[in-house]
């Protein structure tokens, strides 16, 4: 069976703090995220811009979090004001959501693979089931 695997990186840059952390990161401060975003599937699917089945998942779909807060994304943000209730500002936390807001827009049977660093070398990876 044929498998394909894209893969993307970007970055946004966005402010937070994490709630009641002992320490500086409990403060407000900023990083330049960069989040790399695996896609795998079987098959090749069309998409909201182009009507072929040609892509495992259009790169726009998959970048999505790199856009401006004004316009959907999370660049320039302030992430405790812009996560839903029930997410921390947590790497892992980030990683989670931008898995699941990228997963409704991509087809059913694309598996995904998020990774978010906020330093060079400090990094989480995030697979749904």
């Amino acid at each position: 069976m044929p498998k394909w695997k894209l893969v993307t990186e970007f970055t946004f840059d966005s402010a937070h703090f994490i709630k009641d952390y002992d320490g500086s990161c409990g403060r407000m401060h900023g990083h330049t995220y960069k989040v790399r975003v695996e896609a795998t599937s079987s098959k090749l699917h069309p998409s909201q811009y182009c009507p072929h089945p040609i892509m495992v998942a259009d790169f726009r779909s998959l970048r999505w979090a790199k856009q401006d807060m004004t316009k959907g994304g999370l660049d320039h943000s302030v992430l405790n004001e812009v996560l839903p209730e029930g997410y921390e500002t947590t790497a892992e936390m980030i990683a989670q959501y931008i898995y699941e807001e990228t997963k409704k827009r991509v087809p059913d049977d694309v598996r995904l693979k998020v990774v978010v660093s906020e330093t060079p070398n400090s990094w989480v990876e995030y697979e749904g089931d």
